[in-house]
């Protein structure tokens, strides 16, 4: 097994020479197999929160014409890359063959043949050919297909658990990431603000966030929609959770610093950005104090953007790219709903 095989530049066809996530195209034949892969029957694709949005609003909501383009961006890139955020998401599917260089990789993921399994790294750099789209399902971003996809031995992926229901891990495992990434950055005691925190990655990293920081932290949430800001109250983790916007960016982060009462400190210590839309970035600096951190974790975040609008504003802070691998993430993630019945309930509710 060669390095360029392992990180799949054999199936890269413009422009050579580049990785298959930066790639304009690859070739996702099928019928193809190289010994450095794993070759999976797509079922279900789990679409980027932000890309999902993007493509449904530009389709103006409709199914049909949703499940149309994505099917053209998978013709014409070889893999699911939205052109306008960049992002793709992560699949569910059954393992079909591994080759014999991949047996390595199998065998520390601990999957075989035939075993139903959840890719853990994105879209946008998976070999992925599609028969047909079967149903769009807009109110959890996932689309049934018929296809194959290709993981080379630089990926990861997971088999799916047998105690959780299918759609509900594959949704948990496309943002995998965030949870044990915020208990890496809270501290005990500190003071966190999660942007976003009605969806599923701002759940994870409020329970996160609490189960890090203790009984003398703070953790609050900011949400626009009523709906999911109440669902975030239920769940017992919050301090409190605003109704705000982080697109209006100075009146959120003074929502959010008053909620807090980090006025005196000059904001939170952590914050975290979940939100799915564009032009969250500058409420996320504005509530941070000085050289406290941002986790931007959206792939609506223009990181231009955030690094100019940091600067404009003065602010010395540290601001984190949210990445969707860390070791162990998977695991860390499914036993975090495990262990909390209220958020189990909440996320099964809405994927189960």
């Amino acid at each position: 097994m060669s390095v360029t095989s392992a990180l799949g530049l054999h199936r890269v066809l413009e422009p050579r020479g580049a990785l298959p996530q930066a790639a304009e195209r690859v070739d996702a034949d099928p019928a193809l197999r190289h010994p450095d892969e794993i070759h999976i029957a797509a079922e279900t694709l789990n679409v980027d929160s932000a890309s999902f949005r993007q493509i449904e609003e530009e389709q103006g909501g409709d199914a049909e014409r949703i499940g149309r383009r994505i099917v053209e961006l998978v013709a014409r890139h070889g893999k699911l890359q939205n052109p306008v955020t960049g992002s793709g998401g992560m699949l569910l599917g059954r393992v079909t063959w591994i080759g014999a260089a991949a047996a390595a990789t199998a065998e520390r993921c601990g999957v075989a043949v035939g075993d139903r399994v959840a890719t853990l790294v994105s879209l946008t750099l998976t070999p992925l050919h599609l028969e047909r789209v079967v149903r769009v399902r807009p109110e959890v971003h996932q689309v049934d297909v018929v296809g194959n996809a290709v993981l080379f031995t630089s990926g990861t992926l997971a088999k799916m658990p047998a105690d959780l229901p299918e759609r509900l891990a594959l949704a948990l495992f496309d943002v995998a990431g965030a949870a044990p990434q915020v208990a890496r950055l809270a501290a005990p005691g500190a003071r966190v603000l999660v942007l976003g925190v009605g969806g599923k990655s701002g759940l994870l990293a409020a329970v996160a966030a609490r189960r890090r920081v203790g009984p003398d932290g703070t953790v609050v949430g900011v949400e626009p929609h009523p709906g999911a800001a109440a669902a975030a109250r239920a769940l017992g983790v919050c301090s409190a959770v605003v109704e705000a916007n982080a697109t209006d960016p100075v009146a959120c982060a003074m929502a959010a610093m008053a909620a807090g009462a980090t006025a005196t400190v000059g904001g939170f210590d952590l914050v975290v950005s979940c939100v799915n839309v564009a032009g969250a970035e500058l409420a996320a600096i504005l509530a941070t104090r000085p050289r406290g951190r941002v986790y931007f974790f959206s792939m609506a975040t223009a990181f231009a953007r955030a690094a100019l609008g940091a600067e404009g504003v003065a602010r010395d802070i540290d601001m984190l790219i949210g990445n969707g691998y860390c070791e162990g993430h998977a695991e860390a993630t499914l036993a975090l709903v495990r262990d909390h019945p209220a958020l189990k309930a909440e996320l099964s509710r809405r994927f189960a």
